[in-house]
């Protein structure tokens, strides 16, 4: 993961890619639960509830990039299979922003992948 991204944002930067991450995920996830208590109209749940994982991911901050980058695949099927369009292309532009940025100073990716302090 360190040689994805030089440096975890921290600070202001930081608080932004938290934020965006807990907007993303939350949306994610109240999308997930939505479906589960609806009667699908395409005929499948499998891409709210595997969106729905995801967004959890991105609420901790584990695995960012990937889940990021399926983030995107998943919401340009669910435009392709006729879902809200307005909605799928917004969070599939967030996803790929946090696949492509990082997840931050305040995420678990940063305490498993980021620079750690040799103390001597």
């Amino acid at each position: 993961m360190q040689r994805l991204f030089t440096t975890f944002a921290n600070g202001w930067p930081g608080c932004g890619l938290f934020i965006q991450r807990l907007v993303t995920g939350v949306v994610l996830l109240l999308h997930g639960i939505v479906a589960l208590n609806q009667i699908p109209a395409t005929g499948t749940k499998v891409p709210e509830i595997v969106g729905a994982v995801l967004g959890l991911f991105l609420l901790v901050g584990f695995w960012t990039p990937l889940a990021g980058t399926l983030i995107v695949i998943i919401e340009a099927w669910s435009v392709f299979a006729g879902a809200d369009s307005e909605m799928s292309i917004l969070i599939a532009i967030l996803g790929g922003t946090l696949a492509m940025i990082g997840p931050g100073a305040w995420s678990i990716d940063a305490r498993l992948f980021g620079r750690k302090h040799i103390v001597t």
